[in-house]
């Protein structure tokens, strides 16, 4: 089966180029990334996109984000509630205005032009994380913040992207499962509900009957059912179907199962169903769109950053930190990643982001990818400095 042979060789690209993104580091997204372009009719033509690869890229953008969900630190957001939703909320406010402009200006309708400004508000910390245990950051008020703060901004970037996805829907795609957008919006206030229910009452009982039942690996099983279904529910009512594996990550975390989930689902991720998601999404990228898009593709980088530095770094000037240590948390939300990719991915999907554009969305939020990590080591030394 010639997709057995395509599938060995995305793994085989995705771990040299992430191999060589880790060493440079970069997270290993951007290798997977690059990796999706040079193989993909961007360079060599030696893969394009299926269905089947499009089945495993799916079920690889699920397991992502209940592992997303499952990895939360609400513990985080206990400590340093305030300050990180100030830093969260600003952080996503700015950036979501600054998309919306950029997309008016280049003459985006209005839904897509929303989309963009929520593309540029999510944030991914993986980098930040790596930069602040390098320079022994992690624990000090700026590491803890930018974490608990990514926390929240994860829970409203699932939720932003749901309700976007939801309301242009109907705008911008044909054969809707409900006869109107009331019916629609009831059933997806049902589905939330249904979240808040399972979440606080079904899960710990579904894992605990885990240690009941006597099939290998039964706790994963039970996890991988949760995650599942409470994706296909979020579809089924219209909803992205990320917002319930992450949901579901989220409530499955909160157990006693949380590590050892974690680690199984990790390899089971990771080995398989995400190189696929990131590469698939490189193969969408072309050189060619990126070109002739430069003035998207270079403003798109500058407003990512800047938004980031001004939203997320005036949240926490005004939670009382100081100027450099504003400055820290700024730098440090900048990052993009897992989540902005997959918002993109989904946007296309969606038709809420034409497909001639992708090429300097995702570009854009690559370099912004590559560009954080230099903007924190630099404020960090500005923190030592002004604490001197």
């Amino acid at each position: 089966m010639q997709f057995l042979g395509v599938s060995a060789l995305i793994l085989i690209a995705a771990a040299i180029a992430g191999q060589i993104s880790v060493r440079l580091q970069l997270p290993a997204v951007v290798g997977e990334l690059i990796a999706g372009v040079v193989l993909g009719p961007a360079l060599l033509n030696w893969v394009r996109p299926t269905a089947d690869l499009h089945l495993l890229s799916e079920l690889g953008v699920i397991i992502l984000m209940f592992l997303a969900g499952l990895d939360s630190d609400l513990g985080l957001l206990k400590r340093f509630g305030r300050p990180s939703l100030l830093v969260a909320v600003l952080g996503m406010v700015v950036p979501i205005i600054g998309g919306f402009g950029t997309g008016i200006a280049f003459h985006f309708n209005t839904w897509t032009s929303i989309f963009l400004g929520l593309t540029l508000a999510a944030t991914s910390v993986s980098i930040s994380v790596a930069v602040l245990q390098e320079m022994q950051q992690l624990d000090s008020p700026q590491g803890a913040t930018i974490l608990a703060a990514a926390v929240v901004d994860d829970i409203l970037a699932v939720l932003l992207l749901s309700i976007v996805s939801s309301l242009a829907g109907p705008t911008l795609q044909s054969g809707n499962k409900f006869p109107n957008l009331g019916v629609e919006l009831l059933a997806q206030g049902g589905y939330l509900l249904l979240l808040l229910v399972v979440s606080y009452w079904l899960v710990p009982r579904f894992m605990a009957l885990a240690a009941k039942l006597l099939i290998p690996q039964a706790e994963t099983v039970i996890a991988l059912i949760l995650c599942l279904g409470l994706a296909y529910l979020a579809d089924l009512v219209g909803l992205s179907a990320i917002i319930g594996a992450f949901f579901a990550g989220l409530a499955c975390g909160q157990t006693s199962y949380q590590k050892i989930l974690s680690k199984k689902l990790n390899a089971l991720g990771y080995a398989l169903f995400i190189p696929i998601f990131f590469v698939s999404v490189g193969l969408q990228l072309t050189l060619t769109g990126l070109v002739q898009d430069w003035q998207l593709f270079l403003v798109l980088t500058v407003i990512g950053v800047l938004t980031k530095l001004i939203g997320a770094g005036g949240g926490a000037k005004l939670a009382g930190f100081s100027n450099a240590s504003t400055l820290v948390i700024g730098s440090g939300m900048v990052s993009r990643g897992e989540m902005a990719l997959v918002i993109a991915q989904i946007g296309v999907q969606n038709h809420l982001l034409a497909p001639d554009r992708y090429s300097a969305v995702v570009g854009a939020l690559i370099l912004t990818t590559i560009v954080a990590p230099l903007l924190l080591k630099v404020s960090i030394h500005r923190l030592g400095s002004a604490a001197k």
